[in-house]
């Protein structure tokens, strides 16, 4: 196992460069949509892989993530054969949702930006997160692990999920504007 190997950048405490595997029991992808107007439904991808690769220079760092679509879970098994369904992520066609990142900036602190490119039903649209360096430790077991939280917000109908149904009130059943909230942890490999 490796030991915890930190340096200082911009006032933070951060690891040596290396790639950190995301740890998918301490992981969730999860996300929050409307619901006829008046609530929210909360719901996560229960497998999640992926890959951090922290370069020398820490903005150079970069982050690539695999998703099962079929892996959605609303806690609702009829809503979630629903979402998987063509009128939503069409799991039999697109069996993965992907982000790749293209670029890292430090506004301030320990508060990050993360542009990158997210894949949903194959359709690719350039998103920002939010990211938050949580921190680095290292585990009972000797690894090093980091972690961190992000979310963003996008457009579903962007991405070529455009069911709809209208409320006869007015209004729609499933809002446009869907909330990604992310919470990991990545382990490192090397």
């Amino acid at each position: 196992m490796s030991t915890s190997t930190t340096r200082t950048f911009a006032g933070l405490t951060i690891p040596t460069a290396g790639t950190f595997a995301l740890d998918p029991t301490h992981t969730r992808v999860g996300f929050v949509a409307r619901h006829l107007m008046v609530s929210k439904v909360r719901g996560s991808f229960t497998q999640v892989s992926g890959e951090i690769t922290v370069a020398e220079d820490p903005l150079a760092s970069s982050v690539t993530v695999h998703i099962p679509a079929a892996s959605i879970d609303t806690g609702v098994a009829d809503r979630d054969t629903h979402l998987r369904s063509g009128d939503f992520l069409e799991v039999e066609k697109y069996s993965e949702l992907t982000f790749r990142s293209t670029g890292l900036a430090q506004p301030s602190g320990d508060k990050f930006q993360l542009v990158g490119e997210l894949t949903i039903r194959d359709v690719t649209r350039e998103v920002t997160l939010d990211v938050e360096f949580e921190g680095l430790a290292t585990s009972p077991w000797g690894q090093e692990v980091i972690g961190f939280s992000a979310s963003t917000e996008i457009d579903r109908e962007e991405f070529g999920i455009t069911w709809n149904q209208a409320l006869e009130a007015g209004g729609v059943l499933v809002g446009k504007k869907v909330k990604i909230e992310i919470e990991a942890e990545a382990i490192r490999q090397a």
